[in-house]
């Protein structure tokens, strides 16, 4: 594939990540705190993801933070230990967020609070402006 076919589909991967971040804004609003939580962690991944296929690489599985270590050009990522410190963060979000089994006895809308969801959406919003600053250096 080309580097402006790469490109293109890293740039496709940033969008889904902007729009899951704009999905996590609207479910907080309507207090939706786990969901609005779990869609912060497919944000940061999806964003993370599209500089894997900026570089032409095949990026595989779903921590954010592993992504991050297992990045080939680690120099692009400016601050790198804020990267892994908020991608441990949102990771966290993947499983309990989603399933009544992945929490002792409560269900994720009676464990997870507004708090969490906007500290998870700064932090998911910081993976999508770095993503797309590095997308525009490489255009």
């Amino acid at each position: 594939m080309s580097k402006k076919k790469y490109l293109y589909e890293a740039k496709r991967w940033h969008q889904t990540a902007s729009e899951d971040l704009t999905a996590s804004k609207a479910l907080l609003q309507s207090g939706h705190y786990a969901q609005a939580c779990f869609y912060t962690q497919q944000c940061a991944e999806k964003a993370v993801k599209a500089l894997w296929l900026m570089l032409g690489e095949d990026p595989w599985g779903h921590s954010i933070q592993k992504l991050i270590q297992d990045f080939p050009r680690k120099e692009l990522l400016e601050e790198y230990d804020l990267w892994v410190q908020f991608a441990a963060y949102l990771d966290k979000f993947y499983i309990p967020t989603r399933y009544p089994n992945g929490l002792p006895d409560l269900t994720p809308g009676q464990v997870y609070r507004l708090e969490e969801a906007q500290q998870a959406i700064e932090k998911a919003e910081y993976f999508v402006r770095q993503s797309e600053r590095l997308l525009e250096r490489a255009s």
